[in-house]
């Protein structure tokens, strides 16, 4: 059995006993990296194999000096490439910016860096993070690990995808509509979303300021916990950085979910969710029944205006956010221009893909003299209703359930030729990020083509504990299924 088939937290363990070193677990990543890459496309950037055994044997040093003795130190992870890297290239995967070597860290991949990690590379992700499928990357395609017909969902697929195929035991992805969750669910690992303003923002591109967060993807929920609790920190130079002393995540990893209510939404399980995706959720929730929660279902309201308000608000948010993409301070410069108008104009349109191209133009719409009130504000009062609705189902259960994606993972291509379709397969999991609040996802089956299936809990704002406890319980009454590139 390969090093990568084991959670970050075992292998984590092995290192601290001295069965390993973290240099042979760095060889490990990097051998299942050449060996899968070419099938699955996870990454944009590969670390120099030099510097990764480098980083590798100062970790090492560090473990045997005593100086690192955390869970984490010494495991191979790999970033998501929206977030910065000192040194290491950071492209959003997209040509805007195909050249760009930033002279920093985000937060989260320094706290990770502190706590011993060694990052094997940067994951592909949909443009900017702007779609739900990992095909509007500029590098190409990221192929699901389970089947490669199929997308390995998004925007986070291909950090998602490096887990599932076991090039790395973690990695790190964001969330601004669903982008952890809902290729956790395709891909069947497993990923949190925490509450907004937990893991500092600083050093992510951002996509929508009020929506992104950054969150954990791995083949568990104790090493989700676990990577949680390293990243979680206040940041000053995160505006939106909150300040938690509850953020011991690992002490919710209790198999008792004895007296929690559970509430399933009616509204998560009507027209378009997929027979067998229902079937696994319900039959998730019996389970969690059986061991003593208590299950009911209740009508949210509000779920049909989440889609619209979504992308009205991300979009806008979107619009504001890429102007920085210019062509004059980094990044894609067109070769050919004649003035400064002509040459943001040029390398905007040659450096953005279609998506993002749409979404832009849907942002600079719904912002414009005369639309601003018809759209943007009215969306932002649903989106505080949305939340008001959430609040309400939380004052009656700790935890709601349903699932993460109305179906499984569609078939490459699929879904770029109906960009509407596309949208609607986030119906589950924007609420929560409209809302601020955390959520999870877990496999909880397989359909009949093979695809795995996701569950996903939610939680009450800074409730992260219910959430891992609930899904901690779940797991504890099933073992964790690899993907069938996993054995290659």
């Amino acid at each position: 059995m390969s090093l990568m088939s084991l959670t970050a937290v075992e292998l984590g363990r092995k290192i601290k006993e001295k069965e390993i070193t973290a240099v042979e677990a760095a060889k490990a990543a990097i051998e299942a990296v050449k060996a899968k890459e070419d099938k699955v496309n996870s990454f944009v950037t590969v670390v120099d194999e030099e510097a990764i055994l480098k980083r590798a044997e100062a970790v090492q040093e560090a473990i045997e000096a005593g100086k690192l003795t955390g869970p984490l130190a010494g495991v191979p992870v790999a970033i998501k490439d929206n977030m910065c890297t000192e040194g290491i290239k950071t492209t959003c995967s997209s040509k805007i910016l195909y050249n760009f070597v930033p002279t920093y860290s985000s937060e989260a991949v320094k706290k990770l860096e502190e706590a011993g990690a060694v990052i094997i590379g940067k994951t592909n992700m949909d443009e900017f993070a702007m779609g739900s499928t990992t095909e509007t990357s500029a590098y190409g395609e990221t192929k699901n690990p389970w089947n490669t017909d199929h997308v390995p969902g998004g925007s986070s697929g291909g950090s998602c995808a490096a887990v599932a195929a076991e090039e790395v035991p973690y990695a790190l992805g964001s969330d601004t509509g669903g982008s952890i969750r809902q290729p956790s669910s395709f891909c069947g690992v497993t990923g949190i979303k925490p509450t907004y303003g937990t893991v500092s923002r600083y050093g992510l591109i951002a996509y929508g300021s009020s929506l992104d967060q950054i969150g954990p993807v791995a083949k568990d929920v104790t090493d989700c916990a676990t990577i949680l609790e390293t990243i979680t920190s206040y940041d000053e130079k995160d505006s939106t950085s909150v300040k938690r002393d509850d953020t011991k995540f690992t002490e919710a990893l209790v198999d008792d979910v004895k007296g929690m209510k559970i509430g399933i939404p009616r509204d998560y399980f009507g027209d378009g969710l997929d027979s067998e995706v229902k079937e696994s959720v319900l039959a998730a929730a019996k389970v969690l029944e059986e061991k003593g929660a208590i299950v009911e279902e209740f009508d949210l309201g509000l779920v049909e205006y989440a889609i619209p308000a979504y992308y009205v608000i991300a979009c806008a948010e979107a619009s504001s956010n890429l102007a920085r993409f210019d062509g004059v301070k980094y990044g894609y410069r067109t070769e050919e221009y004649t003035d400064l108008h002509n040459m943001y104009k040029k390398s905007r349109s040659e450096g953005f893909g279609a998506e993002v191209k749409r979404r832009i133009m849907l942002g600079s719409f719904v912002l414009s003299s005369g639309y601003y009130d018809a759209y943007y504000l009215k969306a932002l009062r649903v989106k505080a209703l949305i939340k008001k609705a959430f609040d309400e189902a939380f004052a009656k259960y700790d935890v709601i359930l349903g699932p993460a994606a109305p179906t499984t993972a569609p078939k490459l291509g699929e879904s770029l030729s109906d960009p509407i379709q596309m949208y609607l397969g986030d119906i589950y999991t924007i609420s929560v990020n409209l809302a601020g609040l955390p959520g999870i996802s877990l496999p909880c089956g397989v359909d009949k083509s093979g695809l795995p299936i996701g569950l996903q809990l939610i939680g009450d704002c800074f409730k992260e504990k219910n959430i891992i406890r609930a899904a901690y319980s779940y797991e504890c009454t099933r073992e964790y299924k690899h993907s069938p590139m996993a054995a290659e």
